[in-house]
Protein backbone atom coordinates (compact mmCIF):
# COMPACT_ATOMS: atom_id res chain seq x y z
CA UNK A 1 0.00 0.00 0.00
CA UNK A 2 1.69 3.72 -0.73
CA UNK A 3 2.33 5.70 2.16
CA UNK A 4 -0.09 8.15 2.96
CA UNK A 5 1.68 10.78 4.67
CA UNK A 6 4.58 10.94 1.89
CA UNK A 7 1.30 11.28 -0.86
CA UNK A 8 -0.55 13.22 1.14
CA UNK A 9 2.76 15.72 1.70
CA UNK A 10 3.05 15.73 -2.04
CA UNK A 11 -0.55 16.57 -2.52
CA UNK A 12 -0.27 19.77 -0.43
CA UNK A 13 3.33 21.21 -1.96
CA UNK A 14 2.05 20.78 -5.56
CA UNK A 15 -1.63 21.97 -5.03
CA UNK A 16 -0.72 25.16 -2.59
CA UNK A 17 2.18 27.13 -3.90
CA UNK A 18 2.98 28.49 -0.35
CA UNK A 19 2.72 25.91 1.80
CA UNK A 20 5.89 24.97 2.53
CA UNK A 21 7.12 21.28 4.73
CA UNK A 22 7.77 21.77 8.29
CA UNK A 23 10.63 20.18 9.90
CA UNK A 24 8.53 17.46 11.85
CA UNK A 25 6.40 16.44 8.36
CA UNK A 26 10.60 15.83 7.05
CA UNK A 27 11.58 13.74 9.65
CA UNK A 28 8.15 11.88 8.85
CA UNK A 29 9.52 10.86 5.60
CA UNK A 30 12.48 9.63 6.06
CA UNK A 31 12.02 6.06 4.19
CA UNK A 32 12.40 2.69 6.70
CA UNK A 33 13.40 0.34 4.05
CA UNK A 34 13.29 -0.03 0.11
CA UNK A 35 9.38 0.22 -0.40
CA UNK A 36 9.30 3.66 1.33
CA UNK A 37 11.84 4.81 -0.84
CA UNK A 38 10.32 3.84 -3.87
CA UNK A 39 7.05 5.74 -2.06
CA UNK A 40 9.11 8.74 -1.58
CA UNK A 41 10.29 9.29 -5.13
CA UNK A 42 7.25 8.84 -6.73
CA UNK A 43 5.80 11.61 -4.65
CA UNK A 44 9.00 13.76 -5.77
CA UNK A 45 8.15 13.12 -9.29
CA UNK A 46 4.95 14.08 -9.20
CA UNK A 47 6.69 17.68 -7.52
CA UNK A 48 8.97 17.87 -9.83
CA UNK A 49 6.66 17.32 -13.23
CA UNK A 50 4.44 19.85 -11.27
CA UNK A 51 6.90 22.61 -11.12
CA UNK A 52 9.65 21.51 -13.54
CA UNK A 53 8.18 19.76 -15.88
CA UNK A 54 10.33 18.09 -18.21
CA UNK A 55 13.16 20.21 -18.76
CA UNK A 56 17.10 19.37 -17.57
CA UNK A 57 19.52 21.72 -17.59
CA UNK A 58 23.31 20.53 -17.86
CA UNK A 59 26.26 22.22 -15.89
CA UNK A 60 29.69 21.68 -17.25
CA UNK A 61 32.66 22.61 -15.09
CA UNK A 62 36.32 23.36 -14.89
CA UNK A 63 39.07 22.87 -12.44
CA UNK A 64 40.65 26.20 -12.97
CA UNK A 65 43.28 26.15 -10.12
CA UNK A 66 44.36 23.00 -8.58
CA UNK A 67 45.42 21.56 -5.36
CA UNK A 68 47.20 23.04 -2.22
CA UNK A 69 44.13 24.23 -0.89
CA UNK A 70 44.50 25.45 2.90
CA UNK A 71 41.29 24.40 4.24
CA UNK A 72 41.36 20.98 5.56
CA UNK A 73 37.47 19.76 4.38
CA UNK A 74 37.83 15.98 5.12
CA UNK A 75 36.27 15.17 1.33
CA UNK A 76 38.91 17.26 -0.71
CA UNK A 77 41.78 15.99 -2.34
CA UNK A 78 42.88 19.22 -2.76
CA UNK A 79 43.58 20.07 0.43
CA UNK A 80 47.00 20.76 1.70
CA UNK A 81 46.63 18.94 4.97
CA UNK A 82 46.22 15.46 3.23
CA UNK A 83 47.51 12.89 0.91
CA UNK A 84 45.30 12.79 -1.95
CA UNK A 85 47.31 12.14 -5.13
CA UNK A 86 46.20 14.72 -7.85
CA UNK A 87 47.89 17.21 -10.38
CA UNK A 88 48.07 20.67 -8.91
CA UNK A 89 48.79 23.66 -10.81
CA UNK A 90 47.96 27.41 -10.55
CA UNK A 91 45.54 29.61 -12.34
CA UNK A 92 44.74 28.19 -15.94
CA UNK A 93 44.97 31.35 -18.41
CA UNK A 94 41.80 33.36 -19.12
CA UNK A 95 42.03 31.60 -23.12
CA UNK A 96 42.23 27.97 -21.80
CA UNK A 97 39.00 29.20 -19.55
CA UNK A 98 36.94 30.40 -22.71
CA UNK A 99 38.03 27.02 -24.89
CA UNK A 100 37.01 24.50 -22.45
CA UNK A 101 33.43 26.73 -22.23
CA UNK A 102 33.16 27.15 -25.60
CA UNK A 103 34.01 23.04 -26.09
CA UNK A 104 31.20 22.38 -23.17
CA UNK A 105 28.64 24.35 -24.97
CA UNK A 106 29.07 22.84 -28.34
CA UNK A 107 28.58 19.20 -26.33
CA UNK A 108 25.66 20.11 -24.98
CA UNK A 109 26.32 21.63 -21.77
CA UNK A 110 23.91 24.97 -20.85
CA UNK A 111 25.70 26.19 -17.47
CA UNK A 112 29.43 26.55 -17.26
CA UNK A 113 31.07 26.78 -14.04
CA UNK A 114 35.01 28.26 -13.38
CA UNK A 115 36.00 26.01 -10.46
CA UNK A 116 39.17 27.28 -8.14
CA UNK A 117 41.01 25.50 -5.61
CA UNK A 118 41.93 27.79 -1.85
CA UNK A 119 40.09 30.00 0.44
CA UNK A 120 39.65 32.79 -1.78
CA UNK A 121 41.10 34.44 -5.24
CA UNK A 122 44.00 37.35 -5.46
CA UNK A 123 43.21 40.57 -7.85
CA UNK A 124 44.95 38.95 -10.63
CA UNK A 125 43.17 35.46 -10.41
CA UNK A 126 40.08 37.34 -10.29
CA UNK A 127 40.56 39.41 -13.22
CA UNK A 128 41.24 36.46 -14.95
CA UNK A 129 37.78 34.65 -13.94
CA UNK A 130 36.27 38.15 -15.25
CA UNK A 131 38.17 38.33 -18.76
CA UNK A 132 36.97 34.71 -19.49
CA UNK A 133 33.61 35.79 -18.12
CA UNK A 134 32.88 38.61 -20.63
CA UNK A 135 34.41 36.88 -23.52
CA UNK A 136 31.75 33.41 -22.96
CA UNK A 137 28.67 35.72 -22.02
CA UNK A 138 29.40 37.54 -25.83
CA UNK A 139 30.29 34.44 -27.64
CA UNK A 140 27.84 31.45 -26.43
CA UNK A 141 24.39 30.99 -24.64
CA UNK A 142 25.76 29.31 -21.66
CA UNK A 143 25.23 30.83 -18.19
CA UNK A 144 28.08 31.38 -16.19
CA UNK A 145 28.66 30.53 -13.01
CA UNK A 146 31.75 30.47 -10.66
CA UNK A 147 32.84 28.97 -7.62
CA UNK A 148 36.02 30.60 -6.14
CA UNK A 149 35.70 29.78 -2.93
CA UNK A 150 35.01 32.73 -0.13
CA UNK A 151 33.91 36.16 -1.42
CA UNK A 152 33.93 39.40 -0.69
CA UNK A 153 30.85 42.22 -1.41
CA UNK A 154 33.17 43.60 -4.00
CA UNK A 155 34.36 40.59 -5.65
CA UNK A 156 30.72 39.82 -6.00
CA UNK A 157 30.04 43.18 -7.76
CA UNK A 158 32.94 42.35 -10.25
CA UNK A 159 31.96 39.35 -11.14
CA UNK A 160 28.54 40.43 -11.60
CA UNK A 161 29.56 43.05 -14.03
CA UNK A 162 31.55 40.69 -15.78
CA UNK A 163 28.57 38.59 -16.94
CA UNK A 164 28.83 35.82 -13.99
CA UNK A 165 25.20 34.63 -13.21
CA UNK A 166 25.70 32.38 -10.56
CA UNK A 167 27.89 32.08 -7.56
CA UNK A 168 28.13 28.45 -6.37
CA UNK A 169 29.23 28.11 -2.29
CA UNK A 170 28.55 24.44 -0.69
CA UNK A 171 27.42 24.06 2.72
CA UNK A 172 28.83 20.69 2.53
CA UNK A 173 26.80 19.38 5.79
CA UNK A 174 24.39 20.53 8.45
CA UNK A 175 25.98 23.37 10.85
CA UNK A 176 25.41 20.22 13.57
CA UNK A 177 28.17 18.54 11.65
CA UNK A 178 30.42 20.74 9.82
CA UNK A 179 33.26 20.70 12.72
CA UNK A 180 33.66 16.91 11.45
CA UNK A 181 33.84 17.62 7.67
CA UNK A 182 35.97 21.07 7.99
CA UNK A 183 37.77 22.90 10.86
CA UNK A 184 39.35 26.09 8.79
CA UNK A 185 36.62 27.98 8.57
CA UNK A 186 33.25 28.52 10.42
CA UNK A 187 29.67 27.80 8.61
CA UNK A 188 29.01 31.57 9.07
CA UNK A 189 32.08 32.41 7.01
CA UNK A 190 30.04 30.36 4.17
CA UNK A 191 26.92 31.84 5.00
CA UNK A 192 28.83 35.53 4.52
CA UNK A 193 29.95 34.58 1.19
CA UNK A 194 26.51 33.19 0.26
CA UNK A 195 25.16 37.12 1.02
CA UNK A 196 27.71 38.61 -0.65
CA UNK A 197 26.89 36.61 -3.66
CA UNK A 198 22.64 37.47 -3.41
CA UNK A 199 23.50 41.54 -2.30
CA UNK A 200 25.43 41.66 -5.75
CA UNK A 201 22.87 40.40 -7.67
CA UNK A 202 23.98 36.92 -8.25
CA UNK A 203 21.78 33.39 -8.02
CA UNK A 204 23.05 31.58 -5.65
CA UNK A 205 24.11 28.02 -5.51
CA UNK A 206 24.63 25.73 -2.79
CA UNK A 207 24.27 22.22 -1.45
CA UNK A 208 26.05 19.92 -0.02
CA UNK A 209 27.51 15.76 -0.10
CA UNK A 210 25.89 12.99 1.93
CA UNK A 211 27.44 9.59 2.79
CA UNK A 212 29.83 11.81 4.65
CA UNK A 213 28.69 9.68 8.59
CA UNK A 214 25.78 12.19 8.73
CA UNK A 215 22.55 11.19 9.98
CA UNK A 216 19.54 11.71 7.91
CA UNK A 217 18.22 13.91 10.64
CA UNK A 218 21.37 15.94 9.68
CA UNK A 219 20.26 15.74 5.73
CA UNK A 220 17.35 17.70 6.75
CA UNK A 221 18.72 20.15 8.77
CA UNK A 222 21.05 21.17 5.69
CA UNK A 223 17.89 20.99 3.54
CA UNK A 224 15.95 23.58 5.96
CA UNK A 225 19.35 26.07 6.00
CA UNK A 226 19.18 26.26 2.05
CA UNK A 227 15.32 27.02 2.26
CA UNK A 228 15.97 29.83 4.37
CA UNK A 229 18.51 31.25 2.25
CA UNK A 230 16.28 30.69 -0.53
CA UNK A 231 19.01 29.48 -2.36
CA UNK A 232 17.78 29.34 -6.43
CA UNK A 233 19.92 26.01 -7.33
CA UNK A 234 20.50 23.02 -5.20
CA UNK A 235 23.95 20.43 -6.13
CA UNK A 236 23.54 17.26 -4.23
CA UNK A 237 27.04 15.28 -4.57
CA UNK A 238 27.57 11.95 -3.17
CA UNK A 239 31.12 11.20 -1.19
CA UNK A 240 33.30 9.69 -3.85
CA UNK A 241 35.95 8.23 -0.97
CA UNK A 242 39.25 9.50 -2.04
CA UNK A 243 42.42 7.69 -0.76
CA UNK A 244 44.59 10.29 1.45
CA UNK A 245 41.54 11.69 2.66
CA UNK A 246 40.39 11.39 5.61
CA UNK A 247 37.10 10.00 4.62
CA UNK A 248 39.57 8.00 1.93
CA UNK A 249 37.86 4.29 4.06
CA UNK A 250 34.27 4.96 3.51
CA UNK A 251 31.96 3.05 1.40
CA UNK A 252 29.82 5.15 -0.99
CA UNK A 253 25.74 5.59 -0.09
CA UNK A 254 23.89 2.51 -1.46
CA UNK A 255 21.89 3.44 -4.48
CA UNK A 256 18.74 3.46 -3.34
CA UNK A 257 19.48 5.64 0.14
CA UNK A 258 21.14 8.04 -2.35
CA UNK A 259 18.08 8.10 -4.23
CA UNK A 260 16.29 8.83 -1.39
CA UNK A 261 18.10 11.94 -0.33
CA UNK A 262 17.31 13.91 -3.69
CA UNK A 263 13.70 12.89 -3.46
CA UNK A 264 13.40 14.15 0.65
CA UNK A 265 15.53 17.55 -1.22
CA UNK A 266 12.84 17.71 -3.67
CA UNK A 267 10.03 17.81 -1.09
CA UNK A 268 11.58 20.29 0.90
CA UNK A 269 12.86 22.12 -2.28
CA UNK A 270 9.56 22.13 -4.78
CA UNK A 271 10.13 24.91 -7.10
CA UNK A 272 14.39 25.10 -6.88
CA UNK A 273 16.73 23.83 -9.60
CA UNK A 274 18.33 20.13 -8.05
CA UNK A 275 21.77 19.05 -9.60
CA UNK A 276 23.02 15.96 -9.73
CA UNK A 277 26.72 16.21 -9.23
CA UNK A 278 30.20 14.58 -8.02
CA UNK A 279 30.12 10.99 -7.15
CA UNK A 280 26.85 9.74 -9.02
CA UNK A 281 28.82 7.93 -10.82
CA UNK A 282 30.57 5.39 -8.18
CA UNK A 283 27.39 5.76 -6.39
CA UNK A 284 24.41 5.04 -8.50
CA UNK A 285 26.06 2.70 -10.93
CA UNK A 286 23.16 1.66 -13.14
CA UNK A 287 20.62 3.40 -11.28
CA UNK A 288 22.01 7.31 -12.76
CA UNK A 289 18.82 7.03 -14.66
CA UNK A 290 16.45 7.50 -11.79
CA UNK A 291 17.88 10.46 -10.71
CA UNK A 292 14.74 12.07 -12.57
CA UNK A 293 12.19 10.04 -11.58
CA UNK A 294 13.80 10.51 -7.40
CA UNK A 295 13.22 14.83 -8.30
CA UNK A 296 16.07 16.11 -9.88
CA UNK A 297 15.74 18.19 -12.92
CA UNK A 298 19.87 19.18 -13.20
CA UNK A 299 22.89 17.22 -14.24
CA UNK A 300 26.59 17.74 -14.40
CA UNK A 301 28.25 16.62 -17.46
CA UNK A 302 31.52 15.49 -18.22
CA UNK A 303 34.41 15.57 -16.03
CA UNK A 304 34.18 16.96 -12.27
CA UNK A 305 37.71 18.95 -10.48
CA UNK A 306 40.30 15.45 -9.48
CA UNK A 307 38.01 12.85 -10.63
CA UNK A 308 36.73 11.53 -14.15
CA UNK A 309 32.90 11.57 -14.87
CA UNK A 310 31.23 10.06 -17.75
CA UNK A 311 31.19 10.91 -21.38
CA UNK A 312 28.67 13.91 -22.02
CA UNK A 313 26.90 11.78 -24.78
CA UNK A 314 25.81 9.11 -22.94
CA UNK A 315 24.53 11.35 -20.79
CA UNK A 316 22.89 13.17 -23.11
CA UNK A 317 20.84 9.90 -24.35
CA UNK A 318 20.30 8.89 -21.17
CA UNK A 319 17.99 12.55 -20.70
CA UNK A 320 16.74 11.51 -24.38
CA UNK A 321 15.33 8.20 -23.72
CA UNK A 322 13.40 9.68 -20.95
CA UNK A 323 11.95 12.09 -22.82
CA UNK A 324 13.39 15.26 -21.06
CA UNK A 325 14.12 18.34 -22.18
CA UNK A 326 16.59 21.02 -22.41
CA UNK A 327 16.77 23.21 -19.86
CA UNK A 328 17.93 26.99 -20.11
CA UNK A 329 18.31 30.18 -17.93
CA UNK A 330 14.95 31.67 -16.92
CA UNK A 331 13.06 27.75 -16.71
CA UNK A 332 11.58 28.69 -13.07
CA UNK A 333 7.80 27.53 -13.64
CA UNK A 334 7.02 28.95 -10.46
CA UNK A 335 7.82 31.92 -8.27
CA UNK A 336 9.22 31.43 -5.18
CA UNK A 337 7.39 29.59 -2.38
CA UNK A 338 7.86 32.36 0.22
CA UNK A 339 8.10 36.30 -0.63
CA UNK A 340 9.44 37.09 2.97
CA UNK A 341 12.81 38.99 3.14
CA UNK A 342 15.87 36.97 3.04
CA UNK A 343 16.42 35.87 6.32
CA UNK A 344 20.68 37.53 7.72
CA UNK A 345 22.87 34.39 8.19
CA UNK A 346 23.52 35.50 11.31
CA UNK A 347 19.93 34.54 11.85
CA UNK A 348 19.88 31.25 10.00
CA UNK A 349 22.74 29.99 12.05
CA UNK A 350 21.42 30.49 15.26
CA UNK A 351 17.78 29.00 14.16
Amino acid sequence: MFNATMLNIAERSTTFEDWRITREQALALIPADAEEIMDLMGCANKIRQRFKFRRVFKCGIVNAKSGLCGEDCAFCAQSAHHEGRIETYGMRSAEDLIQTGLRLAEAGATHYSIVTSGTCLDGAELDTVCRAARTLSQASELTLCASLGMLSPEAAGTLKEAGIARYHHNLETAPSYFDRICTTHAYADALATIQAARSAGLEVCSGGIFGMGESWEQRIELALVLRELDVDAIPINFLHPIPGTPLGDRLPLAPLEALACIALFRFVHPHRDITIAGGREITLGDFQSWIFFAGANGLMVGNYLTTRGRDIATDLEMIAQQGLTNGTRGTFAAPPLHKKKRQPAAHILGS
